[in-house]
C-alpha cells in the first residue's frame, strides 16, 4: 500500500465524522492538559522527508496507539535510546517500506521519552488545526495521527514511563484538537493487524479513562465492541461464523470452526482483490499477519441488511 488513500467513510462501522469528534471546547481543558516534551525531528537528527510533507486542511479525528515491535522490550530507557529508535523506524520506513518519512507523527519510548515522527507534526500540532497525513494507518491516513510505542505488547504489559507518557500525550493531543477520548483507537479498530499488542490493546479503556481524567472529562460508552480480529491457529464460533461468510462469497474454506490453511489464504485473496494494507505498521515485522481477518475484513463479508454495529455487537455473543 502506498503512502495513504483518502477515504471520506471510514470501512468497519468507524462512521463517526469529524464534527462528531470534536466533541468539547479546548478552553473548559485548557488548565488540565499539560503540554509534555517532545523531542523534535532536528533532535535526533532526522533524514530530510524524500518528498512533500503533506498537511490536511483540517484536524484529525482518531488518535491511534501503536506498538514498534522491533526494538522489542528494550531495557534501555536512556533519552539516547529514545532518539535511536526514532532513527532507526525512520529509516526502516524510507529504506524498507519505501515512505517519504517516518509513517506514525510521533514515538514513544519504553522510557517515557516522546519524539516527532514525520516531519512538521510537532509544528502542526501546536497550531491545533490541521494534520500532517502519516503512513500507519492503511487506507485511514487522512484521519488518523499515530503514536508508535516502543516495545512488543502481545503478552507483556508496558513500563510504566511509557504508560504515564502515553496519557500525557494522548492528552495533550486531544485537547489542540478538541478529540473526546472514545476516539482512542488501536490499529487493529482500522486494519486487520494484532497492533498495538493484545495487553495494550485490552487496556484502552483505561486509557481512555486515564486521558478522559486529564481534560476533566467523562467518557461515553462505545456504541458496540470492535470487530474481533481472527488469526490462523483461532478456534470457535466466530471462525465458524467467518468461514460461512467467506463461502457465501465464493471461497471454497471448510466451516469447521478451525481458522486453518485454507482460511487463511482466502482472507488473503480477499485482502488482496480490495487493496487492503497488510504492511502499514511494523507490526507486521512480528509474524505474517496476510492472513488475519479484522476490522477492515468483516464488512466485505458479512450480510448486508444490518449495520455495522449490529453484526460487531452479534459476533462478540459468539
Amino acid at each position: 500500500m502506498g503512502e495513504a488513500t483518502r477515504r471520506t467513510v471510514l470501512k468497519g462501522g468507524l462512521t463517526a465524522t469529524a464534527v462528531g469528534a470534536l466533541g468539547f471546547s479546548s478552553a473548559r481543558s485548557a488548565a488540565a492538559a499539560t503540554t509534555p516534551t517532545i523531542h523534535s525531528t532536528a533532535e535526533w537528527n532526522a533524514r530530510p522527508a524524500s518528498g512533500a510533507i503533506v498537511v490536511e486542511n483540517h484536524k484529525p479525528t482518531y488518535i491511534v496507539v501503536h506498538h514498534t515491535v522491533d526494538p522489542g522490550n528494550n531495557t534501555d530507557y536512556s533519552l539516547a535510546h529514545a532518539l535511536q529508535i526514532s532513527r532507526d523506524i525512520q529509516n526502516f520506513h524510507m529504506d524498507t517500506r519505501g515512505w517519504i518519512d517516518t509513517g506514525q507523527q510521533f514515538t514513544n519510548s519504553r522510557g517515557g521519552f516522546v519524539t516527532e515522527g514525520r516531519h512538521r507534526s510537532l509544528e502542526i500540532l501546536r497550531g491545533g488545526k490541521q494534520h500532517v497525513q502519516g503512513a500507519n494507518v492503511g487506507n485511514h491516513n487522512s484521519e488518523c495521527l499515530g503514536i508508535e510505542n516502543e516495545g512488543l505488547y502481545s503478552t507483556v504489559d508496558v513500563p510504566v514511563a511509557l504508560w504515564n507518557s502515553l496519557v500525557q500525550l494522548i492528552a495533550y493531543i486531544a485537547h489542540q484538537y478538541g478529540i473526546t477520548p472514545e476516539f482512542i483507537k488501536g490499529h487493529r479498530d482500522f486494519n486487520s493487524t494484532e497492533c498495538c499488542g493484545q495487553v495494550l490493546y485490552d487496556r484502552l479503556p483505561e486509557l481512555r479513562t486515564a486521558v478522559g481524567q486529564q481534560l476533566g472529562l467523562s467518557v461515553a460508552r462505545l456504541e458496540a465492541p470492535e470487530w474481533p480480529l481472527l488469526k490462523p491457529g483461532d478456534t470457535g464460533p466466530q471462525v465458524m461464523t467467518a468461514q460461512r461468510f467467506l463461502r457465501a462469497a465464493g471461497f471454497g474454506v471448510p466451516t469447521d470452526g478451525v481458522f486453518g490453511t485454507a482460511t487463511a489464504a482466502a482472507v488473503s485473496a480477499l485482502a488482496a482483490e480490495h487493496g487492503l494494507s497488510r504492511d502499514s505498521c511494523t507490526a507486521a515485522r512480528a509474524s505474517d499477519e496476510s492472513g488475519y481477518l479484522g476490522s477492515d475484513v468483516w464488512p466485505l463479508i458479512v450480510p448486508r441488511g444490518r449495520s455495522a454495529a449490529a453484526w460487531r455487537s452479534e459476533l462478540s455473543k459468539e
